[in-house]
């Protein structure tokens, strides 16, 4: 190991970030996790324990995927949930299987006190330099928020492209340029281009489009092969995305206070990981006049699971029709599109209905 390769899991568009980071901050190379593919999750649930959430699962197959790729260090992440013992579990299951890598646990980090995320980093490379590492942080949080900006937007108005493809390609290009820049100036700048050219895009969107709002757990929510690109099919359908769910919401800006208090008519303690924020937006999303709401969670989530019988209390209350959606390694597209289409359906019939 002379020379330090560092692979952190695929998480959504979040890896260019990650990649500053540990190229920047760490002075080490970065060895990205291939694209999440069926071999991902095939590899992942070969090797993890039959009833563990599906997440444990793309990032053990993730990880193998990355060591084959050259990897020799791994970082792992930490969580309020069970997501806060997938690090000494995958670090077992890794080393039965042979791997020789070096494993950072993020885990043993805390938040309310950032000086031990330079520790963890220091296992890392021991000769790291508190400013370096300060400064790539602190850039890298920057770029997520670009990111979450970015994306809202993408999702609002993909649906309508007069050009099929056109805010994906545009998202592409966007996030590689991003892995090009090097300080704030610079990324303010990407971003009014990239916005530009987001707004140019001709889109064909009607005055009173339908509205869904997604709620559920964290990453389900947000990795799009994860919840099988829920989000793009209902796009094709003219429909308007809402989804309150990133990192820049949940951990950058969380307000945790204020949505506790939000709450309280339907939840008096918090069932921990990411329930209160689903509560809270499904409340949000009933009352800005959307026209559903999608739940995602993976298999087994038990925050997710107590969230569930809240949000039925909600659907009844504000009249709004919730579907829910959960994801394992046998989950099938056709299945799930069968749904989608019976839920576009109902959706549709009840706009008609109110305009009678």
């Amino acid at each position: 190991m002379n020379e330090i390769k560092v692979n952190f899991p695929r998480f959504g568009s979040y890896n260019v970030a990650i990649e500053h980071i540990i190229k920047q901050g760490l002075d080490c190379e970065y060895i990205d996790s291939p694209p999440i593919t069926k071999k991902t999750l095939e590899l992942g649930t070969k090797y993890s324990p039959d009833f563990v959430c599906t997440p444990f699962k793309y990032n053990l197959g993730g990880y193998i995927e990355s060591i084959e790729a050259g990897a020799n260090t791994l970082i792992q992440i930490g969580g309020v949930c069970r997501l806060g013992y997938y690090g000494e579990l995958h670090e077992q299951i890794l080393k039965d299987l042979g791997y020789q890598v070096k494993f950072v646990n993020m885990a043993n980090a805390d938040f309310s006190n950032p000086l031990s995320f330079y520790e963890e980093f220091k296992k890392i490379n021991p000769n790291l330099k508190l400013k370096k590492i300060t400064q790539a942080c602190l850039l890298a949080i920057k770029m997520v928020e670009v990111i979450d900006k970015v994306e809202d937007y993408i999702r609002q108005n993909v649906g309508f492209e007069v050009v099929d493809g056109t805010f994906d390609h545009l998202h592409q290009e966007f996030l590689e340029d991003l892995r090009d820049i090097n300080d704030k100036k610079e990324l303010k700048l990407l971003y009014k281009l990239y916005m530009k050219k987001l707004k140019r895009v001709e889109v064909n969107k009607p005055k009173n489009p339908l509205k869904v709002g997604f709620v559920g757990e964290y990453y389900t929510i947000m990795d799009q092969y994860s919840n099988h690109y829920l989000e793009k099919e209902l796009a094709k359908k003219g429909i308007v995305i809402y989804r309150w769910m990133n990192i820049t919401n949940s951990i950058i800006k969380p307000q945790v206070e204020e949505v506790k208090k939000s709450i309280k008519n339907y939840a008096k303690y918090n069932m921990g990981a990411t329930s209160m924020f689903t509560i809270k937006k499904a409340i949000d999303y009933a009352k800005d006049g959307c026209a559903g709401i999608i739940h995602v969670k993976s298999f087994g989530c038990t925050p997710e699971i107590d969230a569930m019988p809240v949000l039925q209390r909600i659907s009844e209350d504000y009249k709004i029709p919730i579907i829910y959606f959960s994801f394992d390694s046998q989950t099938s597209d056709i299945g799930i599109n069968t749904r989608i289409e019976a839920f576009y359906d109902m959706i549709m019939m009840r706009k008609e209905q109110k305009k009678k």
